[in-house]
């Protein structure tokens, strides 16, 4: 089912109004006036009820000379909670991804000017944004000597030593007998 429609069929579920018609047409269909009698209710208070649940797809309707005969969508019995959260994809997932991306931007854009590195943040996630942004100019894998790392680095910002050091700290570089590899 898609994310619209169940959305829908919840907001359509819940009033207790909407519910106790849809209980009511559980035992079969009925007339409009029959219906806002019984469940006490005022024949425009019963419309916009009716309104609701059928833009979900509850509940149907049809006409009959001058009344309005209301019935369940005969597929609603089979309607299952799991079977309507089955096919909706996890949009809280995409939103923290989102909300992440965006952050990571606005950092990046704090912090560089083109490819430049104005200042080091003091914050460790904004730190780790940055050296990781920076590790991107290494090949994973790749050897590199002291000097070589040294000279990519001052290109991005004049205190090369300190972002060398964080990169090793932060598990990005791997250090061994004056030899880095980038590890993430």
């Amino acid at each position: 089912m898609e994310r619209e429609k169940a959305i829908l069929i919840f907001k359509a579920l819940s009033d207790a109004s909407r519910l106790n018609i849809i209980s009511t047409l559980q035992n079969g269909e009925a007339y409009g006036e029959l219906l806002a009698e019984r469940l006490g209710l005022s024949a425009s208070t019963l419309s916009f009820h009716m309104k609701k649940l059928e833009e979900a797809g509850l509940v149907r309707s049809r006409k009959e000379q001058y009344y309005t005969v209301f019935s369940l969508e005969p597929d609603l019995t089979k309607l299952r909670l799991a079977d309507m959260l089955a096919d909706c994809p996890s949009s809280e997932e995409d939103e923290a991804k989102k909300r992440e991306d965006a952050y990571r931007q606005k950092v990046l854009d704090a912090f560089f000017d083109g490819a430049v590195l104005r200042s080091i943040p003091v914050q460790r996630r904004k730190k780790q944004i940055v050296l990781q942004k920076i590790s991107e100019c290494f090949a994973p894998g790749k050897v590199y000597d002291e000097k070589e790392l040294s000279e990519i680095i001052a290109r991005i910002h004049p205190d090369y030593c300190t972002i060398r050091r964080d990169m090793v700290s932060e598990g990005i570089l791997k250090r061994e007998n004056g030899k880095y590899v980038r590890v993430k």
